[in-house]
């Protein structure tokens, strides 16, 4: 392949990109991947009812690493972009590795920042990075002691993958046991946690193994309802950029998160090429580590790309390969994005699927859990079913035009939340003082 020229500066040659994954936050990668001058050919496995527009999509069985690899390789593709965590975890990465195919994800041994929290802890008290204290519980024994010790707001966690539903946080003791049992009962262990206090951040960085270049901070919200009520889910909505945090944050978390944990990544022989994903929690003392992700959060993925303006192909290429310090840093549209999920009747238990989804034809309107039937009527077929993005002059536009395209979406039993962005747009959400730093847990 030879390389372009283009205005005066050399580009790589056109690529050609399999995404893998079935989410919005796949449609969204693609979305990107398509508005990318140096993307030449997209395909996703499996998609899902709205990513045939723009890509080829092929059957695969994710979770299986020599299946995803095969495909890659029949494709003859330039670039493999994995999506979800379940791939990686499972050594996609490494597969495609060994087959000489360049792909943005880390391997499984990095992969398991995400697949275990235990092994998390470890590296970050290892790199120095400031988290919540926890205790590790493996058996029903040790479950009152682990929550004595946290103290209430109860923060108890599945140490494994629980797309993003894993966590539970309570007032109500009797609740934080339950959930320590469960997870015990399934067999994984728990982490007890102290709770943070402060607002939750979402910061995504792009890794090369040594160097991280962090995106827009956003902001997620994970309860099923208005207020942050109900029950935890994989993520109701987004929005980007956070007006109100400080305007070095994702500066100063690339020197005191990021960076030092690819650092001991890298010592423990495990380099992290791919998204490195930074949960945080802004508390008075400072940003701490509520939880890292292996890949793109969903639907943060969705806010950030639709406020990218450089090419995202030309970034992910360059992490894959070993070298971020060739490219420029990214460069961001003017404005805000919003995103609202809209979720299937009986979300986040098992949802109802199977019914017809109309309006989701426009512009904005990712999708996740929908599927094309034979006749070519769009279907719900999964939990969270649409990502309905807009992008507006600022916060306050952006929820507007969001909640406009949400109104001409129509599925039998939907479920949305109203409020996303609502307390950002009106600027009530504020930064903790000193004063209420919570004790050390000992």
């Amino acid at each position: 392949m030879v390389a372009r020229a283009v205005g005066g500066r050399r580009y790589p040659p056109l690529v050609h990109v399999l995404v893998i994954g079935s989410g919005a936050r796949e449609h969204a990668l693609l979305r990107a991947l398509a508005r990318d001058p140096g993307v030449d050919r997209l395909d996703v496995a499996p998609g899902n009812g709205g990513t045939a527009e723009l890509a080829t999509q092929h059957d695969v069985a994710v979770g299986h690493p020599v299946a995803v690899a095969d495909l890659a390789e029949r494709l003859g593709v330039d670039l493999v972009v994995v999506g979800p965590e379940v791939p990686l975890v499972a050594g996609a990465a490494d597969e495609l590795h060994r087959r000489g195919i360049a792909v943005f994800g880390p391997t499984a041994a990095a992969a398991a920042i995400e697949g275990s929290k235990r092994w998390a802890k470890d590296v970050m008290a290892a790199a120095g990075v400031a988290t919540a204290a926890a205790v590790v519980v493996t058996e029903p024994s040790g479950i009152d002691a682990a929550l004595d010790r946290c103290g209430s707001p109860y923060v108890v966690k599945d140490d494994g993958l629980a797309a993003g539903k894993g966590v539970v946080v309570t007032a109500d003791r009797a609740a934080a046991r339950r959930h320590a049992e469960d997870v015990l009962a399934a067999g994984h262990p728990v982490l007890v946690e102290q709770y943070l206090s402060g607002p939750e951040v979402s910061l995504f960085a792009v890794c090369d193994g040594t160097r991280a270049v962090p995106l827009l901070p956003a902001q997620d919200f994970k309860r099923l309802g208005d207020g942050d009520t109900g029950p935890n889910t994989g993520g109701m909505g987004a929005y980007a950029p956070l007006s109100w945090a400080p305007a070095d944050l994702a500066d100063t978390v690339r020197r005191t998160v990021l960076d030092p944990v690819l650092a001991e990544l890298a010592r423990r022989g495990t380099p992290f090429r791919g998204l490195l994903y930074a949960g945080l929690v802004l508390t008075a003392t400072g940003p701490q580590v509520i939880e890292f992700n292996c890949r793109f959060g969903d639907p943060e993925t969705q806010v950030v790309l639709e406020l990218l303006e450089s090419p995202l192909g030309e970034l992910l290429r360059a992490a894959a390969t070993g070298d971020l310090g060739s490219v420029p840093p990214p460069r961001w549209r003017d404005g805000s994005a919003v995103t609202v999920v809209v979720a299937a009747e009986n979300y986040p238990r098992t949802p109802v699927t199977g019914d017809p989804v109309t309006g989701a034809d426009r512009d904005g309107v990712l999708h996740a859990g929908t599927v094309r039937a034979v006749d070519g009527t769009l279907r719900s077929s999964g939990g969270r079913v649409l990502s309905v993005t807009a992008r507006g002059t600022d916060l306050a536009d952006a929820r507007r035009r969001a909640y406009e395209l949400v109104g001409q979406v129509s599925l039998r039993g939907a479920q949305f939340r109203t409020d996303i962005a609502a307390a950002a747009a009106a600027g009530h959400i504020a930064l903790p003082s000193a004063a209420t730093a919570p004790a050390e847990v000992r």
